[in-house]
C-alpha cells in the first residue's frame, strides 16, 4: 500500500475531503455528502470505501427507526484529516500557479496565439 504522501487524489476525492473537513469531527451519511459533493452515488461510495480502507475515513452503521434498514456513517480520521488538509492546501497552490497561465492576457497565451495564426 501507498504511503499517505504518495496517495494521488481525483477532483472527485477533493470535494468529499472539503465537505468532511466542514466539521471533521462529526459523523455525516453518505447521503447528504452526495448531495453536498453533488456527487453521484457510483462516484461517492466507491471513494468514501478507498479512504475507510486506507485507514483515512472511519465508518458506523446507525440504526434508525424500526422498520428502515441502518444509516452508514463516515468521519474522517485525525490522520485522514491531516492528509485532506495538506491535498487540498496543495490543490488550491498548483491553480494560484495555474491561473495566470490560463488568463487571456498573460505572455504566454498572447505568444502561443500569435504562433496558431
Amino acid at each position: 500500500m501507498k504511503g499517505t504522501n504518495e496517495i494521488r487524489i481525483s477532483p472527485q476525492t477533493l470535494r468529499v475531503f472539503e465537505a468532511l473537513l466542514e466539521e471533521p469531527a462529526a459523523w455525516r451519511y453518505g447521503y447528504d455528502l452526495s448531495h453536498e459533493t453533488e456527487l453521484k452515488s457510483g462516484t461517492l461510495y466507491p471513494i468514501l470505501m478507498r479512504l475507510a480502507e486506507r485507514r483515512l475515513l472511519e465508518t458506523r452503521w446507525e440504526a434508525t427507526e424500526p422498520g428502515r434498514p441502518p444509516r452508514h456513517m463516515y468521519r474522517l480520521t485525525t490522520r485522514g484529516a491531516e492528509l485532506a488538509r495538506a491535498k487540498l492546501s496543495q490543490a488550491r497552490r498548483k491553480r494560484m500557479v495555474a491561473r495566470p497561465a490560463l488568463s487571456g492576457s498573460s505572455p504566454l497565451s498572447l505568444h502561443f496565439f500569435r504562433l496558431t495564426r
